[in-house]
């Protein structure tokens, strides 16, 4: 194995056994990890180029947009095809509108791939939290499982008592 496989494996060893350490002083203070869900959510410190390329994304994404910019080609269409005798500000092939099309692309792609980076960070910390609860989840099931072993073995010890009690009188 390479050094940077093994590098890799150990941080998320190193990792997995921070989570593992959280979850387990999250038992001991007796608190809901759930609880945090929300700050998870609201731990938005997004700065302004971010908020900008959510609402870009956002926008972009939309139907209110594509039937908007279908509806602005065809107008530019239909002026630039009857203006023809009147010396046409982009007559046919378009090539300002293609320029402007080409424009736009170039300029919303990086913009809503930052957006998409962005909710990509916010799933990773809800997926970090969902694991952290899970993990507490199993935790909680082993110790009530263990405290029903020795529940059961309690019980068991005390049945066993009455039935020796029982037999002697």
């Amino acid at each position: 194995m390479s050094n940077d496989i093994r590098d890799l494996l150990n941080e998320e060893e190193v990792q997995a056994k921070e989570l593992e350490c959280i979850v387990a002083k999250s038992i001991e203070e007796d608190h809901m990890l759930s609880s945090k869900l929300h700050e998870v959510e609201r731990e938005d410190d997004a700065t302004f180029g971010q908020r900008v390329s959510d609402k870009v994304a956002a926008f972009g994404g939309s139907w209110t947009f594509i039937l908007g910019f279908i509806f602005f080609i065809i107008i530019w269409i239909i002026m630039n095809v009857m203006w023809i005798g009147s010396k046409a500000a982009d007559p046919y092939p378009f090539i300002l509108l293609n320029l402007m099309l080409s424009c736009l692309a170039a300029f919303q792609a990086p913009i809503i791939m930052m957006s998409q980076n962005r909710q990509e960070e916010k799933d990773r910390r809800r997926a970090r939290s969902d694991f952290m609860i899970n993990l507490k989840a199993e935790m909680e099931i082993r110790n009530l499982h263990d405290k029903l072993d020795a529940f059961q073995k309690v019980h068991h010890e005390l049945v066993e008592r009455l039935i020796k009690e029982k037999k002697l009188d």
